[in-house]
């Protein structure tokens, strides 16, 4: 199937992404990239039908289509489309953000945006493909699991600190990512992780690191407390999420829906647990006992249990992450984790606050962890 697509510039007024400054108002954005013809697409993916569908998130469906013809992209080339649903509560406020932010960012730990569509009402982004789809349908899988031994998932876990810092850090604005989770952690045929899914990023220039905003969104079970609780964000948000992704893939366990007979704990909790009793590498996932290095292994728990403390300043920088990965700086005695909840009191707390998940545009409700 013929997919046509010519470089443009396109321009939009730049949004103010919640950050209390004027210097992002009112500017106009020119962002160089390819334009893909509605039609082609509708045509390539058989007019959005299942067969070609990857999946579905906040945003939208997800599907593979190979290009044949594309003017300067590759001949042959798989493709990730991305239609934004009519019924996303992620409109084109978010489009217009990830288109944005993700075709100035050129990172090996960041999937790459190929394009876009914006004709009539579509709004469709196009990026490179990812074989191997993403982190979650691995590490929480009873059978593919086992494609993952401990040094790919420490590979995971390095490859997904070095895309924060480059977002915290090295690119020309910094970004806060506000939903990192499994999902959104795409991995290529040689399963070196990717970040995806911008549409909920928030980005700063020069010395501000933090902003707060009054609709909080994000995936339950993955945000900081201090966003969750009171719209407060900065890029210590990020490496709480981080902390519990290192945390899941460690134990090929959900933080949400964990379940523990005995000690009715979350996950956060039951790493917390085991940390103080001398025991953490009762965490692993059982299948990694014989792939695994203890010592990594005791080391990557130390790091998530010190990104997921409850006061931000606590949590260390990503680019201190990094480096405590490679072993290369002692690392301090973790204090309390945010989000420690025993379940049978969860349901006493009265402290709770209504958020929207991204994952399935329903409100929850979240309670404050002591």
């Amino acid at each position: 199937m013929l997919i046509l697509a010519h470089l443009v510039t396109v321009s939009w007024e730049k949004e103010n992404h919640g950050v209390n400054t004027r210097s992002n108002e009112g500017q106009k954005e020119d962002i160089e990239l390819h334009l893909f013809d509605l039609a082609t697409i509708v045509n390539a993916t058989k007019d959005f039908t299942s067969y070609n569908k990857l999946g579905e998130g906040g945003f939208g469906p997800v599907y593979k289509v190979i290009l044949h013809c594309s003017g300067t992209l590759e001949d042959g080339q798989e493709i990730a489309v991305k239609r934004l649903s009519k019924r996303s509560r992620q409109g084109s406020k978010e489009f217009k953000n990830e288109v944005a932010l993700v075709a100035k960012l050129q990172h090996r730990n960041l999937v790459k945006l190929l394009g876009c569509c914006i004709q009539g009402e579509e709004r469709i982004l196009v990026y490179e493909f990812m074989p191997n789809r993403s982190l979650n349908s691995f590490i929480f899988d009873s059978t593919r699991h086992k494609l993952l031994n401990w040094p790919k998932r420490f590979h995971i876990i390095n490859g997904v600190a070095r895309g924060l810092v480059y977002l915290h850090q090295d690119s020309r604005l910094r970004i806060i990512h506000r939903d990192l989770k499994t999902s959104n952690v795409l991995l290529d045929s040689e399963m070196n992780p990717k970040i995806s899914d911008f549409g909920l990023a928030k980005t700063f220039g020069g010395d501000q690191a933090e902003g707060s905003t009054n609709r909080v969104v994000g995936t339950y079970g993955y945000m900081a407390p201090e966003y969750a609780m009171d719209g407060q964000f900065s890029v210590k948000s990020d490496v709480f999420s981080f902390g519990i992704l290192v945390l899941e893939i460690i134990s090929g366990k959900k933080n949400t829906g964990f379940y523990h007979p005995i000690h009715d704990l979350n996950l956060i909790g039951q790493a917390w647990r085991l940390w103080k009793i001398g025991k953490p590498l009762e965490l692993i996932d059982s299948f990694l006992q014989e792939s695994c290095s203890p010592s990594e292994v005791v080391r990557c728990i130390h790091i998530a249990l010190l990104c997921v403390q409850q006061r931000p300043e606590d949590r260390p920088s990503m680019s201190s992450v990094v480096l405590m990965l490679g072993g290369e700086t002692a690392l301090v005695k973790p204090k309390e984790p945010g989000f420690l909840i025993n379940k049978k009191l969860e349901t006493e707390c009265s402290s709770t606050k209504i958020v929207p998940s991204s994952t399935n545009d329903v409100s929850i409700s979240i309670v404050e962890g002591r």
